[in-house]
């Protein structure tokens, strides 16, 4: 009964056998995720989210939570308002049951929108529509959250960005999210209980921007990690914990995954550690950590301390994660080492909590070929059926539960990735996951247990996450062309055909991949270093998106002001000009490669414009701002050298990645700012070294040559540099996105077209 604090005691009976005996046949640990908080706690945690949102309308809500309510252990929300009732009543089965009953209405019968961007749609009618409804999740758990999200988009965040963000959280019914901030501080007190000094923890950790990593691919990059750092997000995770639980949440938190500093070798001479294998050509001061072999008997002793000191500070809800083989290839393929490897990390965990749970992104057995289903099946069966819970962390393309057999009788839940590192794009495989979650819950001996979105980044995209999410309360497939005009609807907080069609045009064209053959991670042709060798990642009728975006300029001038469909414009238009970037990059290719200079030059002026007007159109929106991204980022400092680190972290990441452009462009934006500062120099630097080398004739264009130049007279000192930026909006918004549109929607000529859709047909297969 230890997950029933402040329940009271017989209710709490109750309801767990209700858990026992739906999920109890295999998996009786999961019974112990659950709310740990009274249901008075968690309605009223509720009720002031409804005063955050409508403050002026929140008594016309009531909110109660009555676990009871559920006679599944599945989450249930109920909705009533009958004729002459001044109030709608909520009533869920946890605090995120109750929420997402009201965000249901919100949606469904006020056609509103509350969205992870600031420009949420709340017109509610003057009265609110009667309702008599009731609507059980199909699964136990909604999951939310990649390890990555935290560094490519949380990591700069306050208090007041996070109690908006847990609010929506709640409000899509997320009931088992991560909660990974603040470990460093934990294990800077770890280390030092162990003898470790400082100066040999500190390149244990990374800087914030790259904390993510902290899996065993790199250390010490962006470092060193300041103490206020630690102090400070010590604190917001204190209040992120609270208020997650408050809601009703099960926050998930981290464990010992075996790697150590690498100064072990001092401080515990006979300690068994492994050097890892280098991750994405980081030299040794920054990658190939120590891995503490499993037979050590010091794995048990620092995975118990450091438990010991993540329940002290956080107290716990008896699920951990934590990756030991992300992206990096075991030291011994023999299956019983592998055995090892999970019984020693997962009895770290029970040592100290009988009751652990074991959470593991399954990332692992769809990057490398070494994990065989043999292999595979050795790691996941080393810890007891019902103890391990799964991640298939994107099911939309790459699903591992058929491969694996459902992961040999251990609960998985059904998960889309859908982004890498934050990069903007519009893009996502609507059909598969609209059929994909049904499919699997069908799936003859399943172990499903949930569904969740796993996102690298947020802010991008919102209408394929809208989707997804509603996953979690359907039971079926919707009709998704219904479903987009709708969402149009809620979006805009009105009924349109512009709308409708401009939504619809994008379902069939950006939010339809099918494919398997390329992968959708922001390399757009705009984003990434000049090269003759770059290619358009497309997959759709190019000419879909450019009429959308017709639709969309018909709408706006009605509805200027309306903040949601700003936004929408400006990123359909951002869409449109990165085709056209793609586009002008083959003729510049072509003109060179032809020695026509007249021709190149015409081209790599309209490149040069193109990314002017990009910037200008970006900064008219504050959805689209690099200024707002450093300001957070420097907010952390206590003092100038801080925030400047903080700065270089924030800078270093959405670019280089990595001190000589590891991971280069991995996490790129196009966000004014990055478009006018960086990506603007670096082409026009290429353009003139092409025209250079026609006009001189002495030697061809050397790729070689311009890397290295690139990088030391734009990329670098882009990383290094200190410049102000704006963190509001600039511009007349239609003023800007008129001339944008005016200028740039010609230019979708015969030409341009022809050629964006032989690469889409290239992509496709079917050239």
């Amino acid at each position: 009964m230890g997950s029933c604090l402040k329940v009271p005691l017989l209710l709490c009976f109750i309801y767990y056998c209700l858990i026992i005996a739906v999920d109890g046949k295999e998996w009786p640990h999961l019974s112990k995720i659950q709310p740990s908080t009274a249901p008075v706690v968690q309605a009223a945690a509720v009720q002031d989210l409804v005063a955050r949102l409508i403050p002026e309308r929140q008594n016309e809500f009531q909110i109660h939570v009555d676990p009871l309510l559920s006679t599944t252990g599945r989450d249930t929300f109920r909705l009533l308002k009958k004729p002459g009732d001044a109030r709608v009543f909520v009533t869920g089965s946890s605090g995120v049951a109750a929420a997402a009953g009201f965000n249901f209405y919100l949606k469904y019968s006020c056609h509103s929108q509350i969205s992870w961007e600031a420009n949420s749609q709340l017109s509610l009618p003057q009265e609110l529509p009667q309702i008599d409804t009731e609507i059980t999740s199909p699964d136990r758990f909604r999951y939310y959250q990649n390890v990555c999200t935290l560094g490519y988009s949380f990591i700069w965040w306050n208090w007041s960005q996070w109690e908006r963000h847990l609010d929506w959280m709640a409000l899509n019914g997320i009931n088992l999210p991560l909660a990974f901030v603040g470990q460093e501080a934990l294990w800077q007190r770890v280390w030092k209980r162990l003898g470790f000094e400082q100066n040999e923890i500190n390149p244990y950790f990374s800087g914030p921007a790259f904390l993510p990593n902290r899996m065993g691919n790199m250390r010490g990059w962006g470092g060193p990690l300041p103490s206020s750092w630690n102090e400070k997000s010590l604190a917001l995770q204190r209040q992120i914990l609270d208020r997650m639980r408050d809601f009703g949440m099960t926050p998930v938190l981290p464990a010992f995954a075996g790697f150590v500093p690498r100064a072990i070798a001092r401080v515990f001479p006979s300690a068994n550690v492994t050097k890892m294998t280098r991750w994405n050509n980081f030299q040794d001061g920054f990658c190939c950590p120590y891995m503490l072999q499993p037979d050590d008997p010091l794995f048990a002793k620092i995975g118990a301390l450091f438990l010991k000191e993540v329940i002290k500070e956080f107290g716990t809800n008896h699920i951990y994660n934590c990756d030991t083989f992300n992206e990096m290839e075991p030291t011994s393929g023999d299956e019983k080492y592998l055995v090892e490897v999970g019984y020693s990390t997962f009895s770290a965990m029970t040592s100290i909590d009988p009751d652990a749970i074991w959470m593991m992104q399954a990332w692992l057995f769809m990057h490398d070929s070494f994990w065989s289903k043999e292999r595979a099946k050795a790691l996941l069966t080393s810890v007891p059926t019902g103890r391990m819970l799964i991640l298939d962390l994107q099911s939309e393309l790459s699903e591992q539960f058929t491969r694996l057999d459902s992961y040999f009788g251990q609960p998985f839940i059904w998960c889309m990735l859908h982004n890498f590192g934050g990069t903007l794009g519009l893009y996502g495989a609507a059909q598969r996951v609209n059929q994909g979650v049904h499919k699997a819950r069908k799936m003859p001996n399943n172990t499903m247990v949930g569904v969740g979105i796993t996102p690298e980044g947020i802010n991008q995209n919102y209408v394929i996450y809208d989707l997804m999410l509603e996953n979690g309360w359907t039971s079926q497939p919707v009709n998704l062309t219904d479903w987009f005009g709708q969402y149009s609807k809620r979006r805009y907080g009105f009924e349109n055909e512009l709308a409708v069609k401009a939504w619809n045009l994008l379902l069939n064209s950006v939010y339809s991949f099918n494919l398997t053959n390329i992968k959708v991670r922001g390399k757009y042709v705009i984003c990434r270093r000049p090269s003759f060798k770059l290619k358009p990642i497309i997959w759709y009728q190019p000419l879909s998106v450019a009429k959308s975006w017709d639709s969309l300029y018909e709408l706006v001038p009605k509805h200027k002001n309306l903040s949601t469909l700003q936004h929408d414009f400006v990123d359909v238009t951002r869409q449109c000009l990165q085709l056209l970037g793609a586009f002008y990059h083959s003729q510049i290719t072509k003109a060179y490669r032809k020695k026509n200079l007249p021709d190149l030059r015409k081209n790599g002026e309209m490149l040069l414009e193109l990314f002017v007007d990009m910037d200008s159109v970006l900064a008219s929106n504050e959805d689209f701002l690099m200024g707002k991204w450093i300001r957070d980022a420097r907010s952390w400092g206590d003092n100038n050298k801080e925030s400047d680190l903080y700065e270089f972290n924030a800078r270093n990441q959405i670019t280089l990645w990595g001190p000589q452009a590891e991971i280069l462009d991995y996490a790129n934006k196009q966000w004014s700012g990055v478009v006018n500062y960086y990506y603007k120099p670096r082409w026009q630097l290429f353009i003139q070294s092409l025209i250079g080398s026609l006009v001189s004739g002495e030697s061809e264009f050397d790729q070689n040559t311009f890397n290295q130049q690139v990088f030391r007279s734009v990329e670098e000192p882009f990383t290094l540099d200190k410049k102000q930026l704006p963190i509001e909006s600039s511009g007349d918004f239609w003023t800007v996105a008129n001339a944008t549109y005016s200028k740039w929607r010609p230019r979708f000529d015969r030409s341009a077209v022809n050629f964006l859709t032989r690469a889409m047909k290239r992509n496709v297969g079917q050239e």
